[in-house]
């Protein structure tokens, strides 16, 4: 081996020790990192603003991962403790969630009274409906006179439920009505004096009374042509 293969040979060997030197560098500064950083967890920040005293739903947020250590304690990793939630200020677009900035909604606002009726626990609930949730509640009436048709009413629009109770058996015997549910479940709301009297009548009147969960960021309102239906007049 002449003089210009062994320098050859020393720079390959110099080049290797060199690359195994910046490789186990790179290890180094990645291990430093992960050991900064640590495992990360799941945190939820606002997809868009949300204005004061607004209710919270899970749409309302987006999920992100980021690494524990440089989570603030109070930050809300689980939207469930959003339900019955109502924001206490502005929350603005791309702010981290955090358990300061929301309280519990209040039960009742200026002008409600909490009602409670019972609801086919079949039919009526099915087990969608909780605390919280935003409801149309819908009744079925007989004809008025022999030979009237039976109608389909919206009684109450935007109910909010505060409570779903047990399941209760009822008493077949209570009624002489046909086809009465077996089962009910109480379901309390905060209303208005005049839907609290609307869907009261409907519990005490109607042959049927059904709730139907509203989609959140729907607006449950329905117009008055749409409030009252008879098979007859489907087209």
């Amino acid at each position: 081996m002449n003089s210009r293969q062994r320098r050859g040979v020393i720079l390959l060997i110099l080049s290797v020790i060199c690359a195994l030197g910046a490789f186990a560098g790179v290890l180094s500064v990645v291990s430093d990192v992960k050991s900064k950083v640590g495992p990360e967890v799941t945190a939820y920040q606002l997809k868009t603003d949300v204005p004061p005293y607004t209710a919270l739903n899970t749409g309302q947020f987006e999920k992100i991962k980021m690494p524990k250590r440089w989570l603030s304690p109070n930050a809300v990793t689980d939207l469930d403790r959003i339900r019955g939630k109502i924001a206490v200020t502005t929350l603005r677009q791309g702010s981290l969630l955090q358990s300061d900035m929301i309280v519990n909604q209040p039960a009742l606002q200026p002008g409600q009274q909490e009602v409670a009726i019972m609801i086919d626990a079949a039919t009526g609930v099915a087990g969608k409906i909780t605390p919280g949730s935003t409801v149309n509640v819908y009744a079925t009436f007989a004809g008025r006179r022999e030979g009237d048709p039976a109608q389909s009413k919206i009684i109450v629009t935007n109910a909010r439920v505060l409570d779903v109770g047990r399941i209760t058996a009822l008493d077949p015997q209570a009624d002489n009505r046909t086809q009465q549910p077996t089962q009910a479940v109480p379901i309390t709301f905060a209303l208005s004096t005049i839907d609290a009297q609307r869907i009261t009548y409907a519990e005490s009147f109607a042959q049927r009374v059904r709730l139907a969960l509203v989609a959140p960021g729907t607006d449950p309102g329905v117009p008055d042509k749409d409030r009252t239906y008879e098979l007859a007049k489907d087209k």
